[in-house]
């Protein structure tokens, strides 16, 4: 089965999923890629039209061990046809729960035909220098190893006339699907006197939280609490101050500093 081209949607507001889903892209080894990254708002309103010659790859991060609810409609209303896609997720060394067999049933009800997943860690949103959880994942030792996901894919691919030769790729999990996808709505965000009001943090925020004429100003009922204004911050202004983030922090640094190893499933 040839494939002419890849097209990549990720959600991505700290950089490690999309990090995750190039490196996959990469071992295809395809020379047109597609890349459409939803993580800004403006990027959610524009339709993306799927072609059956082509692989698709979704990748997303895991919240509260489900797809974002702020992507779900989004992804919800694409449309394919029998269009060969692989799911992947991406968690903060805790576990990625039903996510990845939600993203499943998602790509088969928009068309698609699934031929494999995978669960990749990434820096928990959460991470600090204080208390980190999976600090710098991906690594270089994950990033080989999706790579190594796309060489495989790309001989599965290969060694088929069309994507029905392929068996029905089984995922883990369980329904209902349970978790939370609703907004934690929570003031979490300590902003010192480093702060030069770039506007960074507004420019990379997910949901448009962040006040772009006065980025100290947060609508905390937007916020997701992915940290992106935190991580991408030049001036290191922005932390997690005492709150139920910083607790939450704490105890996932205390009970998941045992590094997981990414999973993938055909």
């Amino acid at each position: 089965m040839e494939i002419q081209s890849i097209k990549l949607i990720c959600f991505s507001p700290t950089g490690t999923t999309k990090k995750i889903a190039q490196s996959i892209a990469n071992g295809l080894d395809i020379e047109q890629v597609n890349i459409c990254d939803i993580t800004k708002p403006k990027a959610r309103k524009k339709s993306s039209e799927i072609n059956k010659n082509e692989l698709l790859i979704i990748a997303v991060p895991v919240y509260m061990e489900r797809v974002p609810a702020l992507i779900s409609s989004y992804l919800n209303n694409l449309k394919a046809l029998q269009t060969p896609a692989v799911g992947i997720v991406v968690y903060g060394n805790r576990t990625y729960g039903n996510a990845l067999l939600e993203l499943k049933d998602i790509l088969t009800a928009i068309g698609c035909t699934p031929i494999a997943g995978g669960a990749f860690i990434g820096e928990h949103s959460f991470s600090s220098n204080e208390f980190p959880i999976a600090s710098s994942r991906p690594n270089s030792v994950d990033l080989e190893f999706a790579k190594t996901f796309g060489k495989e894919l790309k001989k599965k691919l290969l060694a088929v006339d069309s994507v029905d030769d392929l068996p029905e790729v089984k995922i883990p999990g369980s329904y209902p699907y349970g978790g939370i996808t609703e907004l934690w709505s929570v003031d979490f965000i300590a902003i010192s006197e480093k702060c030069t009001q770039q506007g960074i943090c507004a420019e990379v925020c997910p949901t448009g939280a962040i006040h772009f004429r006065d980025t100290r100003i947060i609508n905390i009922e937007k916020c997701i609490t992915c940290c992106a204004c935190i991580k991408h911050c030049p001036e290191n202004a922005r932390t997690i101050k005492e709150s139920d983030v910083k607790k939450a922090a704490i105890r996932l640094n205390a009970l998941f500093q045992t590094p997981k190893a990414p999973e993938i499933f055909y």
